[in-house]
């Protein structure tokens, strides 16, 4: 009987709420993105208004300070994909949804205010936000991923939960189009002075970057009141809280579903699941036959992620090469130049590396193309690495090196950045499926720490003594290392991920 009920939404057709589920699912992750890339130019903005030095250039904000407002933001995550991930499995994917949204809400909008308005209390304030903005980002990442999972059909599963984490794409580029309207109004409205040196920006400046951080909140609060009408997942409700009858009449409340399939199920009036076998997530029973897929998982998405925030620290040396010096702009000017790159780099490399995985995921496989991207990043960092000493002699970033910084990002969202966030919502039984995913969303999140903060030592020694534009050596050996973490993603990858989830049932985790 219950077989005809999972058979019914597996094989229930893509329609409007599938699509709806996206966008409601997938807020967290846009949110999520915004913040991550509108901080580059918040803190470009607060090193000109609170760091002046007294040689009269513009001024940033010291490195240990900004690895701090990045590490904040983390570590909260870290924290927020481990609780909520034990939550979603213990109370219920609806119960927790909400509250991390509101979580993600409140701390974003928070982060456009301080106790003060001296360095030290904008930085305060704006790491003590950023801490609770990442346990709301980091509890939605397993709970967004489950709930699509969870209400997809097997056809297009892959590419529904590739759809929500594809948000992300649109939060960056969202970000970018608010920090340019934002700043060049502000210029408009009070121009900061034609000096192209402008160590004191005008009062407005401080009020630009609260309104780029708040206005971040405006489309996760547009879909609150969805996400909290949001029913219960189906399988949630048949499989771990065993009502049977409830999970037909709430997935009714969204989607078509054959009845024919269900009529055994309502003919007999079965209203509750037949308890799978009761092991506990820390018995050996559960490490036996879950341990390696979540050992898989976790080890995927930690290299991932230290090349991926790794490759971040290259990005302010991109921005001196292809923008012009802070010292001939003013305030407004370089905020609103940083976003525009921002907003190239992501229509021209971000989001078509989602688009990508979304078309392919489902008929190529997620281990295929994960091995995939992993070995052409590991090919263009090396490729990199080899054109290194050309582009450091020539003082300067030549266009075929920013081409393949894009490929970089590319094939990660085409490839492992995507399928670290799917694989995790498919291989594991509805009982322990938001914990495991949100272990190994945490085991990436570490290695983000490691890649954006353990590495900045490369930031303040790998200058290049005759010109600041352009790294030094140290960065060289970065990249090296980089990419050899990705050939290790691509045999991790060959040997330890599962061959194939594709059309396969979830149910045939449950065990």
């Amino acid at each position: 009987m219950a077989i005809s009920f999972m058979t019914a939404l597996d094989k229930a057709a893509l329609q409007l709420y599938h699509y709806v589920a996206i966008v409601i699912a997938g807020m967290g992750l846009f949110t999520d993105a915004y913040s991550l890339f509108s901080i580059v130019p918040v803190t470009y903005l607060i090193g000109r208004i609170y760091y002046n030095p007294d040689d009269g250039k513009p001024g940033t904000v010291p490195i240990a300070l900004r690895a701090a407002v990045v590490a904040s933001a983390l570590a909260g995550t870290v924290i927020g994909q481990l609780l909520f991930g034990f939550l979603g499995d213990r109370l219920g994917r609806k119960k927790v949804f909400g509250t991390t949204l509101l979580i993600i809400v409140l701390s974003s909008f928070n982060c456009g205010f301080s106790i003060g308005r001296t360095a030290n209390y904008v930085i305060v304030s704006l790491c003590f936000f950023r801490f609770f903005l990442g346990v709301g980002i980091g509890g939605d990442y397993p709970l967004s991923a489950i709930i699509m999972s969870e209400f997809a059909n097997t056809e297009r599963r892959g590419a529904l939960v590739a759809g929500v984490f594809s948000m992300q794409g649109f939060g960056i580029l969202f970000s970018a189009l608010v920090t340019m309207i934002i700043c060049h109004v502000f210029e408009v409205v009070q121009p900061s002075g034609k000096d192209p040196i402008f160590p004191h920006p005008p009062p407005s400046a401080d009020l630009a970057w609260r309104l780029i951080l708040m206005i971040g909140t405006i489309p996760a609060v547009l879909t609150f009141y969805s996400r909290m009408a949001m029913p219960e997942t189906p399988r949630y409700t048949a499989l771990v809280e065993g009502d049977m009858e409830r999970a037909i009449v709430e997935a009714r409340r969204v989607l078509e579903i054959d009845t024919d399939l269900l009529s055994d199920v309502e003919d007999h009036g079965a209203n509750m699941m037949p308890p799978p076998d009761q092991y506990s997530f820390f018995s050996k029973k559960f490490f036996k036959r879950h341990g390696s897929d979540l050992a898989a998982c976790a080890i995927s998405w930690f290299l991932l992620d230290v090349v991926f925030y790794s490759t971040t620290l290259f990005q302010s040396w991109i921005y001196k090469s292809v923008l012009k010096p802070p010292e001939h702009v003013n305030v407004f000017t370089e905020a609103f130049n940083l976003a525009k790159f921002q907003a190239v780099f992501s229509i021209a490399a971000i989001i078509p590396g989602y688009f990508a995985a979304i078309m392919t995921i489902d008929r190529v496989g997620r281990r295929e193309i994960q091995m995939i991207g992993f070995l052409i990043m590991a090919i263009v960092l090396f490729c990199m690495v080899l054109s290194y000493n050309a582009m450091v002699e020539n003082n300067r970033i030549h266009f075929p090196y920013l081409i393949m910084y894009a490929l970089i990002f590319f094939f990660a969202n085409f490839g492992p950045n995507t399928t670290t966030f799917v694989l995790p919502a498919e291989l594991f039984p509805a009982r322990f499926r938001t914990t495991c995913h949100g272990i190994a969303g945490a085991a990436g999140k570490v290695g983000a720490i490691i890649g954006s903060i353990g590495l900045l030592w490369s930031s303040e020694t790998g200058l290049d003594d005759q010109n600041d534009r352009v790294p030094g050596s140290g960065m060289k050996y970065i990249l090296i290392g980089l990419t050899a973490i990705c050939f290790v993603g691509v045999v991790h990858t060959f040997s330890f991920t599962p061959r194939s989830t594709v059309a396969v049932p979830l149910e045939e985790h449950e065990d």
